[in-house]
């Protein structure tokens, strides 16, 4: 495990602490300017603030993802906290070439790989599952209907059953699929970034998230206001 510094001069958005800067001329740092890469390099250097921003902006999205490739939410957490630690323990092994993002959303799909060969046998919840204090995120099929035009009451009625077709959908895409379009939708990845996660060429994950939007579309059709939703 690495050793921290006992103080950073930094705080969790990568902001100099005025009071540990005394005689020095710092420029102010906003928000937009602390990227992933910067708060993982001063992790690196002993920021411990650093890292704990890292967590705070990612630990949603990869619960989420993690969520909906094994099915299970106290797994899920676990796996989470794994992801972090693996972060932590690798540290040093992160040469900024390439996205923290996409390093992290690596480690997460390899966890979750690890996790289903060895769970392969037994049965899962629903994708639709979620655990709402075990989770700051919706459901995809929650995230969809949020997105729906809220036009009518009858909209608002079929709302459920239009979740319930999308999760059905999604745990039915084939694996590959499944996994581009979770990486896409929950990750907000680019696709650039899902091939190198995945492994394969840019055009595949392009190919494979055509392929499982159409099958989303499919399962959509009786809907048509949803459907559009997904092109």
């Amino acid at each position: 495990m690495q050793t921290f510094l006992p103080r950073c001069p930094y705080d969790e958005l990568g902001r100099p602490h005025p009071d540990r800067h005394e005689g020095m001329s710092v420029a102010p740092i906003s928000r937009e300017e602390v990227t992933d890469e910067v708060l993982m390099m001063r992790f690196q250097g002993g920021d411990r603030a650093a890292f704990t921003g890292l967590v705070r902006r990612h630990k949603t999205g990869i619960y989420n993802f993690v969520l909906r490739q094994i099915h299970t939410p106290t797994a899920a957490e676990d796996l989470v906290q794994d992801v972090f630690v693996r972060i932590v323990q690798s540290a040093a092994d992160f040469k900024h070439e390439s996205r923290f993002l996409t390093w992290a959303y690596t480690i997460a799909r390899n966890l979750c790989i690890d996790h289903l060969r060895k769970m392969a046998l037994r049965r899962h919840p629903s994708l639709d599952q979620n655990a709402r204090e075990e989770s700051d995120g919706p459901t995809l099929g929650e995230r969809t209907a949020d997105s729906r035009p809220s036009a009518s009451v009858e909209r608002t009625a079929i709302g459920s059953e239009v979740s319930q077709r999308i999760v059905g959908a999604v745990e039915a895409l084939p694996p590959e699929q499944r996994e581009v379009f979770l990486l896409r939708e929950i990750g907000s990845l680019p696709f650039k970034d899902i091939a190198e996660i995945t492994g394969v060429p840019e055009n595949t994950v392009k190919s494979r998230m055509r392929y499982a939007l159409e099958r989303l579309q499919e399962a959509l059709a009786d809907y048509e206001d949803y459907a559009k939703a997904l092109r």
